[in-house]
């Protein structure tokens, strides 16, 4: 937009003595009205606000919850397929989803509402299943030792119970 002549309103230019405002000022007047209007509705979007503190890492026990329900399922499906084994496996099962839900209250994380799916399908002979969950366990006790080595003192005691719980499982299912 080009403007050629001086707008008149209750001023005098100095080139020709009429009444006006300048092109400069008039342009500039436009120019932060329009960024005036962009700027303003920018500053109620958190766009300006750096005072926010960042998002806090997960919690470096959330691991062991889903490790613990993904044992109790693993328990759950070898349960279903070997009946001769679930008096064995229900109650470990259930301490599993107990560990769970301990650790879930600690770390301030819903548990899900849906059940864990085993990771793998449990072995088709009863020793095989034994094995495997044996196996499982084992893997298990190594993560919660390392957790509990590197957890603050107030969680080393769970966590501690967690790995006892794990190595008594392990000798059950012998």
């Amino acid at each position: 937009m080009v403007l050629t002549w001086p707008v008149g309103i209750g001023r005098t230019t100095q080139r020709d003595q009429t009444s006006g405002h300048s092109r400069r000022k008039l342009l500039s007047a436009g120019v932060l009205l329009v960024l005036g209007g962009t700027v303003t509705p920018l500053t109620g979007c958190d766009l300006f606000d750096r005072d926010d503190e960042p998002t806090p890492p997960p919690d470096p026990l959330r691991p062991m919850v889903d490790e613990s329900l993904a044992l109790a399922a693993a328990y759950r499906a070898s349960a279903t397929a070997h009946p001769e084994l679930a008096d064995r496996l229900n109650p470990i099962a259930e301490t599993h989803t107990a560990h769970a839900t301990e650790l879930a209250r600690v770390i301030g994380v819903p548990l899900p509402s849906a059940a864990a799916a085993p990771s793998t399908a449990p072995a088709a002979d009863p020793n095989g299943a034994r094995a495997a969950l044996r196996a499982l366990e084992k893997t298990a006790q190594q993560s919660a030792t390392a957790a509990c080595a590197a957890a603050p003192a107030e969680r080393a005691a769970l966590l501690g119970s967690i790995v006892a719980a794990r190595a008594t499982h392990q000798e059950a299912l012998k």
